[in-house]
């Protein structure tokens, strides 16, 4: 089982990024195609209830049918994140969370450690585009980072098939673990603005 802090080992840079977007750097492109900074902010405060939920194995429905529905960006989203992804890796610290199953979001039942992972994993993975479209350069310990390749590497072609992850991008096996996590998700580690 993972440390019951992994998740807030993951979240520790985002917490620092969150703050570091300036206003004018919300309509800026992340690697995440989709998603420019406004939106990918609004992906991770539209889904962290129900992270939040998962971890104490509440269902926590999304606010909306979809994403697009709500701009959740207004007033002082930093703020706002910030509280959200503090009580996500709250929820998550203890031995309890990873065990069993839970939901997340929805009625469909997951075994929790399952879960945990893809939330490290997505936290990992969203903070590196953040950080990237903003030019900043977020680090993890290479016992979170070796996790989180563990996770992605069993989740990839599920992930792929539910379209979270692009098309694999080639990354050399000697690159390092972080290059070869965003090469499996579908991110060109070397991608730039």
């Amino acid at each position: 089982m993972p440390d019951g802090q992994f998740v807030a080992r993951a979240a520790t840079p985002l917490l620092k990024i969150i703050n570091d977007v300036a206003p004018h750097q919300l309509d800026a492109p992340t690697p995440c195609a989709e998603y420019d900074v406004r939106r990918l902010v609004n992906h991770l405060l539209f889904w962290g209830p129900s992270l939040e939920g998962a971890g104490r194995k509440e269902t926590v429905p999304p606010p909306a049918a979809s994403e697009a529905e709500l701009d959740l960006t207004g007033g002082d989203w930093a703020t706002a994140l910030t509280a959200q992804v503090e009580r996500v890796s709250a929820a998550w610290a203890g031995p309890d969370a990873w065990a069993g199953s839970t939901h997340m979001g929805g009625p469909t039942e997951l075994p929790a450690a399952l879960v945990g992972g893809m939330i490290v994993g997505e936290l990992v993975v969203h903070t590196w585009d953040l950080a990237r479209a903003i030019g900043a350069a977020p680090s993890w310990d290479d016992e979170l980072l070796d996790y989180v390749h563990g996770e992605v590497v069993k989740t990839a072609d599920q992930g792929r098939q539910m379209g979270v992850y692009g098309p694999e991008v080639a990354v050399p096996a000697t690159a390092p673990t972080l290059d070869r996590i965003l090469g499996i998700v579908g991110r060109d580690p070397g991608w730039s603005r």
